[in-house]
């Protein structure tokens, strides 16, 4: 049986609270609690970075397991990462001590961990040398807002932190089950850094204007071309992740989704007849990349929240835009 055999995150000490984001954003605290969703988020000191989040995080699973049993370690978290054309998974694998480990990176923004699952288990299944991927992911995007810009205000709630997951041949926690992907390209150029790629290269016009720090150019366009698709691919994904696995919607019990406005997340879960107790909601940790639905199996986990039996989604979407969503059966047994 493959699955998820056990979870991590890592969560820096500095807490940016709804009233720091207040006055730095001249949005009222009430408005940042109720509409954004969000109490607090963490954000991580000068001197770590998105690797040595993602790092930290694979080091607390890696207490349960020899390293050296590791076959391969895939970085699937945020793209904004220590330098621009860099791997962190190279660096995960070796101060990780996985020596045993070849390592790679998934890229696909904030979709990614229910991919990345997807991918772990089509690696095992598919090549019997395989028995234990770490999926590990680390997030700064903090590092990426520009809070003057009102065109980036649904971005505000960007978070840093890190995760990890072990996916293994043998596992005994949970199973992983089947997925569903979507994929809107034309949604290609909404969401983007301006500067500092190869269309407007590093000078000193991409700092001076802020292009370096995330935009949404048509912020009105996006919003009446993404808002009438964005729920029903959301309900589309989870349904079909569940259909495929062979149970019934009704069977769902828990949704692991990633963060975002708090009346996204409550249509989200009216599309597939689920309370807001049976989902867990970052609401002090914010969006993290590609990292929240890791982290809320992970809470889910740790506040005992998931039975013996349990059918849950992990899901998310990230621009571009990408919808994905992956099942897993949860036992519950120790690593």
């Amino acid at each position: 049986m493959i699955g998820i055999q056990a979870t991590s995150i890592y969560e820096p000490e500095l807490k940016e609270t709804a009233v720091d984001l207040a006055v730095k954003t001249g949005i009222p605290e009430q408005v940042i609690v109720e509409k954004f969703g969000l109490y607090e988020k963490r954000i991580a000191p000068d001197h770590l970075h998105a690797s040595d989040l993602a790092i930290a995080a694979g080091k607390k699973i890696l207490r349960h397991i020899d390293p050296k049993a590791i076959d391969v370690v895939i970085y699937f978290g945020s793209p904004y990462k220590d330098y621009p054309i860099w791997t962190a998974s190279s660096k995960a694998q070796y101060e990780l001590g996985t020596t045993s480990a070849y390592a790679f990176e998934m890229m696909n923004v904030s979709s990614c961990f229910p991919i990345a699952v997807k991918v772990a288990k089509d690696m095992i299944r598919s090549d019997e040398s395989v028995n234990h991927i770490l999926l590990v992911g680390g997030s700064k995007e903090s590092m990426t807002i520009n809070y003057e810009n009102p065109r980036s205000r649904f971005m505000f709630n960007f978070a840093d932190g890190g995760t990890a997951a072990l996916v293994s041949r043998n596992a005994t926690k949970s199973e992983i089950l089947a997925s569903s992907i979507i994929t809107d390209g034309s949604f290609s150029g909404d969401v983007l850094v301006p500067g500092g790629g190869s269309v407007q290269p590093v000078s000193t016009e991409v700092v001076e204007k802020k292009l370096h720090f995330l935009d949404v150019p048509d912020p009105l366009g996006m919003k009446e071309r993404l808002d009438p698709v964005s729920i029903p691919n959301f309900t589309r994904v989870i349904k079909q992740a569940v259909e495929r696995s062979g149970v019934r919607l009704d069977d769902l019990k828990m949704l692991f989704p990633l963060h975002t406005k708090k009346s996204m997340f409550r249509e989200m879960l009216e599309g597939v007849g689920l309370k807001e107790d049976q989902a867990v909601y970052l609401t002090h940790h914010g969006h993290m990349s590609a990292l929240d639905p890791c982290y809320g199996l992970h809470l889910a986990e740790r506040n005992g929240l998931l039975k013996n039996g349990d059918i849950a989604v992990i899901v998310s979407a990230g621009t571009g835009y990408t919808w994905a969503a992956t099942a897993i059966r949860w036992f519950g047994m120790a690593v």
